[in-house]
């Protein structure tokens, strides 16, 4: 006979979620009860589930460990409370005014290339720049991928059109480890690490994360393309204070020329649009 799943059976226990995050950010039940304004005693009895957290201990907790919005949901439910963030799609009428915003954002990034990434780097929107430099390396090829690191990572995709890869994808896999670190228990992230170092090429090293040498604040990136080389570097904005999950993890992608010939090809690309479109 079929048994119907309770909230404990979906959500990993509280205790082990808290272990996770205070290993994870390096303290010590102590350091955690000290900054959160809890007793000690207090903090052991919720992890080993002698004694329930109340809503707003869950929230002071949370705070103090830094969770993102998604996580704090999980606790929430972890300790048999109703998720306290909602997650909504972007395209949600709620989330009119702001997606108006982002594709605000875009459209005057242009004729240079942006795009909207979700947490797991997922490609949610583009403008019309992105396009139009996408076909011009591609040869108007449409990528396999939705997900802008297998993009990055495939051979058959992207990758093979930049011409200083290792330094991109050293970036990227860093990326990556950092995600992991701010956000532990996040495994759809360790799932796309693993994914990554499927593809051929992928140095075994990277697995670990390197906490040596810190990388240059900005790197650019090199295409190989029908009109010569072109070199872009790239700002990503994110939303303040956000109370929604889906605005708490997506990020807004801006590249901008890293020379002058490439500003130029991005404008006669735009100019040659133009010429085309119906109606001009």
């Amino acid at each position: 006979m079929a048994t119907r799943a309770t909230a404990e059976d979906a959500y990993p226990p509280i205790g082990m979620l808290l272990r996770e995050w205070r290993a994870a950010r390096r303290m010590s039940q102590l350091d955690l009860s000290l900054e959160a304004g809890i007793s000690t005693r207090h903090l052991s009895c919720i992890e080993t589930g002698k004694a329930k957290a109340s809503r707003e201990t869950i929230s002071r907790l949370a705070d103090t460990l830094a969770m993102p919005l998604r996580e704090r949901n999980v606790l929430l439910r972890a300790a048999g409370y109703a998720a306290m963030h909602p997650e909504r799609d972007l395209a949600a009428p709620a989330l009119d005014r702001v997606r108006q915003a982002v594709e605000l954002i875009i459209a005057h990034q242009e004729p240079y290339p942006a795009f909207v990434i979700s947490r797991h780097w997922d490609v949610l929107m583009t403008n019309a720049a992105a396009v139009r430099l996408n076909t011009l390396l591609t040869g108007g090829r449409q990528s396999p991928h939705a997900n802008l690191l297998h993009q990055l990572f495939d051979p058959a995709d992207f990758r093979s059109v930049i011409v200083n890869w290792p330094e991109v994808a050293g970036r990227f896999i860093r990326h990556l480890h950092d995600d992991l670190a701010a956000n532990p228990t996040d495994r759809r992230t360790r799932q796309l690490l693993d994914e990554i170092f499927q593809y051929p090429g992928v140095p075994q090293r990277w697995r670990l994360r390197d906490l040596g040498e810190e990388p240059a604040p900005i790197i650019t990136f090199t295409f190989a393309s029908p009109r010569g080389e072109l070199r872009f570097f790239e700002t990503f904005t994110t939303f303040a204070a956000p109370h929604d999950v889906t605005l708490d993890e997506i990020r807004i992608d801006c590249t901008f020329p890293a020379d002058e010939h490439t500003a130029r090809v991005c404008a006669e690309l735009a100019q040659e649009e133009k010429a085309t479109a119906p109606g001009t």
